[in-house]
């Protein structure tokens, strides 16, 4: 269709979509699924041919919020009966990491709930990233602690940050509605200080929490702004007990044409699937391979996801491959343009999260969702994580 013809050229050329043609991909029909899926494929082989980024997480503090989200079994008042603990200590979040890094992943991602860092927590923090780096040469470490004040970008950048996530999550005009306890400009502000530290910006959005396409297309081109590495889209899990809890809104085409419409919106840039795709995607995941180059292996933030041995499986099977640790992530004009992003920006974005805690933003699986053949909610998909960090059981990797 000449829609997707159009868009296939502009995303070649790194050149940005209209409105109305973002809002046309959403819009699209089952039947055309395979079409739109083919013709981001090729936007994505351009710019990062077959490989596929691994990133682990590594749940530093989990629980014990007092943000508001809604989507979040971390916040303020949470009855999920999720994992709580406060601050793992650096040898306990470095073994964590290293079984991650064991099964194939190339980027750590240590994640704390909570509305921000306190300069105790960032030293704390500073430790656990040396202690990665120290037993793993190579490895990318990105920090989601939530909202950064002045400085503190600075110093987990000195402390060996290689980037920082915090996700936009939905668009400005609904942020409200998710969250009361920070604002959009908030998150906004912590992206932008991370940038202007020099770390590699990761921020993404959430979809199924009830919102309309343009409030999707609004969110990404918000991100294409601002500019990130990467971009995890989340699919929201709506674990029982908070407030997004019936929200179960997505099918797997419906999924497919988000990350596609993000796909040619942010054409170069590292587009991650995140929180909820073994809910959502289910059996199609490998098809959504052809539009992100970048997932999350084995388990999430209080969630559990599919096992890891198996993401590399379906990665193999679909005809990708892992990308190695000695590979540069973005695209060449990309890392050699100062600074990082959407557009043309450098250094290998940042992973994202898994159930997006809180404050923190974190872009990934914490409460995402999916829906049944027949629509009907896969509540049977949802499994509190009960392994791993925080735990004396071995991790999912």
């Amino acid at each position: 269709m000449d829609l997707l013809n159009t868009l296939v050229d502009k995303g070649l050329r790194r050149e940005l979509p209209t409105r109305e043609e973002a809002l046309a991909v959403l819009a699209t029909s089952d039947d055309d699924v395979l079409d739109v899926v083919a013709a981001a494929g090729k936007v994505r082989r351009q710019w990062f041919g077959r490989r596929v980024k691994l990133n682990y997480l590594v749940n530093l503090k989990s629980g014990l919020c007092p943000e508001d989200c809604s989507y979040c079994s971390q916040r303020l008042g949470s009855s999920t009966g999720i994992l709580k603990y406060s601050w793992l200590k650096p040898d306990e979040a470095s073994k964590a990491a290293a079984a991650g890094l064991a099964g194939g992943a190339k980027r750590v991602c240590l994640v704390a709930s909570g509305r921000g860092p306190t300069d105790r927590d960032v030293d704390r923090v500073a430790g656990t990233i040396k202690a990665i780096k120290e037993q793993n040469e190579g490895v990318e470490v990105c920090a989601c602690l939530g909202l950064l004040s002045d400085g503190q970008a600075e110093r987990l950048r000195e402390a060996g940050a290689d980037a920082y996530n915090h996700n936009l999550n939905t668009s400005e005009g609904t942020y409200g509605d998710i969250t009361t306890t920070h604002t959009y400009a908030d998150r906004v502000d912590t992206v932008n200080k991370a940038h202007a530290a020099g770390l590699s910006a990761c921020s993404g959005l959430i979809a199924g929490m009830g919102e309309s396409d343009e409030d999707l297309v609004d969110v990404v081109f918000s991100l294409r702004e601002l500019d990130p590495d990467s971009v995890p889209v989340n699919f929201l899990i709506p674990v029982e007990g908070t407030p997004l809890a019936k929200e179960w809104n997505l099918t797997p085409q419906r999924c497919l044409r988000i990350l596609a419409m993000v796909r040619f919106v942010c054409p170069d840039v590292e587009v991650r699937i995140a929180g909820g795709r073994e809910v959502h995607l289910r059996t199609m995941q490998p098809l959504a391979l052809h539009l992100a180059n970048s997932i999350f292996l084995g388990d999430y933030l209080t969630t559990e996801g599919q096992a890891g041995q198996a993401d590399l499986e379906m990665i193999a099977d679909a005809g990708f491959v892992v990308e190695g640790s000695d590979e540069v992530t973005l695209p060449e004009h990309r890392t050699a343009a100062e600074g990082a992003g959407c557009g043309s920006h450098a250094d290998a974005g940042c992973g994202s999260h898994a159930d997006a805690g809180c404050g923190s933003g974190c872009g990934s699986h914490e409460d995402v969702c999916g829906t049944a053949a027949a629509n009907e909610p896969r509540t049977d998909l949802v499994a509190v994580r009960r392994r791993g960090a925080g735990t004396d059981l071995a991790p999912n990797a």
